[in-house]
């Protein structure tokens, strides 16, 4: 059985090879696919989009992931079954809700309440450790997630508020979701939206951030630009994002998740 792993932790601390260990304790068997570590600290948006972009390419199994700042409050812990009979084991945040969706469904949700499957103490601070990575081990050597806790109602799970993209006929209004490490931003675009303007590979387009604007290309793949140059592509999953040749586009353009962008073709 497969156990896949995302979170915010990072590689620097202890986090990330402590949640491994107690999931081994409990289910020596299981094989764990570390998805990322490197959501930014408190990223929930960030993790959920990457949860689901990267979960169609990962064998069906658990599905566990923690990007967690209201860990120790009022936030339920919860594992949800998809309709394809995948398990995902989170926090209550919205995190799980766009890989589960996109992949069937919510078939069943139940809080994580029962004890017997978590370690003790529970640190008010490491549900990472005590609540969720035991919850996915037992799941993963077989345990009805009925046993955990009680059901809920999937319509009061927390969901996130996806920005959408503003389109007309000369311009769009788009928001960076995400930057990876390379620099490269991801927009709440897909091709449909460009097409809308009539962009497609070959053609100038300006780029408007805050007050400063830019001059891109939008292209196929990065070999279609210069060195340098800034160009709008379509990315591995499909998303609209935001390259330069060569070099880092969030360095250059001063970008971060959450800021505007506004597309337009070039006169």
């Amino acid at each position: 059985m497969f156990v896949t792993f995302l979170t915010d932790f990072g590689l620097e601390d202890d986090f990330v090879g402590t949640c491994h260990g107690v999931m081994k304790r409990i289910a020596p068997e299981i094989e764990i696919i570390d998805i990322t570590h490197g959501i930014e600290p408190q990223g929930v948006l960030q993790g959920a989009l990457v949860l689901a972009n990267t979960l169609p390419y990962l064998p069906e199994g658990v599905h566990l992931a923690v990007v967690d700042p209201g860990v120790g409050g009022e936030r339920r812990s919860v594992v949800l079954r998809g309709g394809d009979g995948r398990l995902y084991v989170g926090p209550d945040n919205g995190l799980l809700i766009p890989a589960v969706e996109k992949l069937g469904g919510i078939e069943a949700a139940h809080e994580l309440t029962n004890r017997g499957y978590a370690l003790e103490p529970v640190s008010p601070t490491f549900h990472g450790r005590d609540v969720f990575s035991p919850a996915a081990a037992h799941l993963a050597r077989g345990v009805a997630l009925e046993e955990l806790g009680p059901a809920i109602e999937p319509g009061s799970l927390a969901r996130l508020e996806l920005p959408q993209p503003e389109v007309t006929d000369h311009r769009i209004r788009a928001c960076c979701l995400y930057v990876d490490r390379f620099g490269n931003m991801q927009l709440n675009l897909t091709r449909k939206h460009l097409e809308r303007l009539g962009i497609e590979p070959g053609r100038q387009v300006e780029l408007e951030l805050a007050t400063d604007r830019y001059y891109a290309v939008a292209a196929s793949t990065f070999a279609d630009a210069r060195g340098g140059e800034i160009i709008l592509y379509e990315d591995a999953y499909e998303n609209i994002a935001i390259a330069i040749s060569g070099g880092s586009a969030a360095e250059t353009l001063s970008a971060r998740p959450g800021v505007d962008v506004r597309i337009r073709v070039a006169d």
